[in-house]
């Protein structure tokens, strides 16, 4: 009886208050809210003039002027080329990233309670300096040394995300379950087949998983890069659009929304199939 009653009186409980005075997250939240207001009061938010009949009807004129495609077959060639040099920007970024993102995620990482980990705070602060500049930073500095080109494109794109992946690698390394990694160590394994053999497989599938969501954002940013002469889609709308060239900027942004949506595509297809 006593069972039934406490089960009865776990179903109707009412639930938790919304705001408890000893909750620090609750705290928390209303001082980001708090920020949060505060910022649109420093702003200079001219509401008025956005949502005026003039503003619309500007804005309405770029975007008809947008939808007048231009279809050429010599520009379509050109477009066809930047869209597969910037896939090639992003492609080959995201693997030097995945390369040099993983060498630094190892020393970065500890991987068990014992581990002395002694190269892990200068890890983290190079990953930190890597991820902290903007990719258009790195591209600015690489285009001085390497040219105008994809080159330094690529090499920007592979040192900002090298940073972001050689931080959620290591936290990844972190969080493996330790069981099979310590088995091998008592019987005398060497470090490097630990890793190979009990900490990869566990992490591998996350692995994957940030590399493909990394280099479906290294599409959009090789695309913002070619702006400052970096090559691809983003060399040819700096140029149309500083020519005013409706058409062919309106063509280059339908490309990259494609180029975009395909990249997005076959990563939902492999997230999938290496889920089942």
């Amino acid at each position: 009886m006593t069972v039934i009653t406490k089960a009865a009186n776990d179903i109707y409980k009412l639930p938790p208050r919304l705001f408890n005075a000893r909750c620090k997250a609750c705290w928390f939240v209303l001082g980001v809210l708090a920020l949060m207001v505060l910022s649109f009061w420093s702003l200079d938010l001219q509401w008025g003039k956005f949502l005026s009949i003039d503003a619309f009807r500007k804005m309405g004129r770029f975007l008809a002027e947008l939808t007048q495609l231009e279809s050429s077959p010599p520009f379509l060639k050109k477009l066809f080329i930047a869209a597969l040099e910037t896939l090639a920007m992003s492609a080959v970024g995201t693997l030097l990233a995945v390369v040099l993102g993983l060498a630094l995620a190892l020393p970065a990482s500890k991987t068990y309670d014992g581990d002395p980990a002694r190269w892990r705070g200068l890890s983290r602060l190079a990953l930190n300096a890597l991820r902290s500049v903007p990719e258009l930073i790195w591209a600015t500095l690489l285009l001085i040394a390497a040219g105008l080109g994809p080159f330094a494109g690529t090499l920007a794109l592979g040192l900002h995300t090298a940073g972001v992946l050689g931080r959620l690698f290591a936290e990844a390394i972190e969080n493996a379950t330790p069981g099979p990694g310590q088995a091998l160590r008592v019987r005398g394994v060497a470090e490097g087949r630990v890793f190979l053999y009990a900490t990869l497989p566990q992490v591998l599938p996350q692995l994957l998983s940030y590399t493909l969501y990394r280099w479906e954002n290294n599409i959009r940013a090789a695309a913002v890069l070619g702006v400052v002469g970096a090559g691809g889609l983003g060399q040819m709308l700096a140029f149309h659009m500083g020519l005013f060239q409706m058409g062919e900027t309106g063509s280059i942004l339908l490309a990259m929304l494609v180029l975009v949506a395909l990249v997005d595509a076959l990563s939902f297809a492999s997230r999938r199939s290496m889920s089942v």
